[in-house]
């Protein structure tokens, strides 16, 4: 394979903060509308036993299609349910705490804003990959740090680590960071703000275009 070649980019899907009630039957839909590499359990301000009940039938529908089920932010969450990996943010915990709890074969991705600095940390610390962002405004969270393509393809030249571009992505606006290097799209508001199965669709229609 040419040194050159990459994989194509793929998408990865991040949880709305509500994931109860119809919320199953749309991330079955979404996952069943074209290929979803990973999903990511973001909610905030639930105690674990909670968040364990809310967590467990998604987890089921990610198992059930060969889809990454990635916790965010909890390390004992990630634990306790038995999922396939972790991210964390630079708050959250360590790559080898985080290692030390799930084990050599999870999943641990690192929160990196738009920092050289923390991404290298992140590698050398064995982070299964690391995420650049915001790369667009995003109403999903306060935007503190803004990225720009020159950091994935700097990223991309360097290191064998994939990268994950995150804030405010849509199928109109995603191309320029697959090509710039971005292995891992990470989406949500485009999602779930809308049909879910169109938003899709027209992201991997968007990435087949652009890779």
């Amino acid at each position: 394979m040419d040194e050159n070649e990459r994989e194509p980019t793929q998408l990865y899907l991040i949880s709305p903060l509500e994931v109860g009630g119809g919320f199953p039957d749309r991330l079955a839909r979404a996952l069943d509308a074209a290929p979803v590499a990973a999903f990511q359990f973001r909610v905030k301000d639930l105690d674990q036993h909670e968040a364990a009940r809310l967590a467990e039938p998604l987890q089921k529908i990610c198992g059930e299609r060969d889809v990454a089920f990635i916790v965010n932010d909890s390390i004992s969450l990630a634990k306790r349910l038995g999922a396939d990996g972790v991210h964390i943010g630079q708050e959250d915990g360590t790559v080898e705490e985080a290692r030390n709890a799930l084990g050599r074969d999870a999943q641990v991705g690192v929160t990196c804003h738009d920092s050289r600095h923390l991404a290298m940390d992140a590698g050398e610390a064995g982070a299964d990959y690391v995420a650049f962002g915001a790369f667009f405004p995003t109403t999903t969270k306060q935007v503190k740090h803004m990225a720009g393509v020159d950091l994935l393809e700097w990223w991309q030249a360097i290191f064998e680590i994939p990268c994950v571009a995150i804030g405010g992505i849509t199928p109109e606006n995603c191309a320029p960071l697959a090509k710039a290097g971005a292995d891992f799209l990470a989406v949500s508001g485009a999602v779930w703000n809308g049909d879910e199965a169109a938003a899709i669709k027209a992201f991997h229609e968007a990435l087949t275009a652009a890779n």
